[in-house]
Formats: structure tokens, sequence, C-alpha cells
């Protein structure tokens, strides 16, 4: 692991989440997109080499709506960047940790993303982040 990538943070709206971080943060957000296939909408903020990723969800099925429900708003999940996310996986399901994903898939922010489930790592929500270089992306689009 090479330092906490972001902090994930669930929102119900994130228009007014927007608001309130840049507020406190003094300055805007950098990014926002949507990940389909986790049924979010995000908004990135930068501090420094820190990130907060603001998560709200675009259906009620989406792992964030549950979250929500269960929890309220809050911190969701924690991130680290790694080099090799594959290799990384491996190594910690050799450790004991078990996987939400046993192999990574496309998250925000140009980032090919797997989750540890909380109850292997304390209560944490874990994510594990390895940036998508061009030749890779390439690669996946092509099938190869």
């Amino acid at each position: 692991m090479k330092k906490i990538e972001h902090i994930g943070i669930a929102v119900k709206d994130l228009e007014e989440a927007n608001k309130t971080y840049k507020a406190l943060l003094g300055a805007e957000h950098y990014k926002t997109e949507k990940v389909g296939s986790e049924g979010v909408s995000t908004s990135f903020f930068k501090i420094g080499d820190s990130k907060i990723e603001l998560l709200a969800a675009t259906n009620a099925e989406s792992p964030i709506a549950k979250f929500i429900a269960k929890r309220g708003e809050g911190i969701h999940h924690l991130a680290f960047a790694v080099d090799n996310i594959e290799a990384e996986i491996k190594r910690l399901q050799t450790e004991g940790f078990v996987l939400l994903n046993d192999a990574p898939k496309k998250g925000a922010d140009n980032k090919m993303i797997a989750f540890l489930h909380p109850k292997s790592s304390n209560g944490v929500l874990v994510e594990l982040c390895q940036e998508i270089i061009p030749s890779q992306e390439f690669a996946e689009k092509k099938g190869l």
C-alpha cells in the first residue's frame, strides 16, 4: 500500500454536499462522475495530497442507498492507493482478508478498484485503488 488515496463519504444530496464541502474546504470540487456499475454519482475534492470522494446513490438498490438507509450519511470507506491491485488482492486473501471483489473493476477517478469486507478489517470498508494507465485502458477496451 502506497498511501491513503481518499476518504469516501456517503451523502443524500450531492449538490448540497458539494456546497457544504466547498465552504468547509475553501475549494471547489475538481470532478464529478457517475459510476453506473455501482449506482453512484461522485464528486471529488483535493486538499494537498488528500482527496475526499462524496458518493450519492443514483438508485434505491445501490450500495450507497442501502448504507444511508442503515447508517445515515457519513464516512463510507477508506481507500488506499496500490501499485498492483491484483497482487494486493492475492496478498490480502493470503493474509485472511475477505474481499467483496475477487477481481478488480473500473471505478471512478480513472481507477481500478476492489473492496475488502468490513468484517475482516475492524468494521471499516477498505477500497484498493490502482491508477489506470492509458495502455491498460486501451487493452481493456480491446479485450486484451
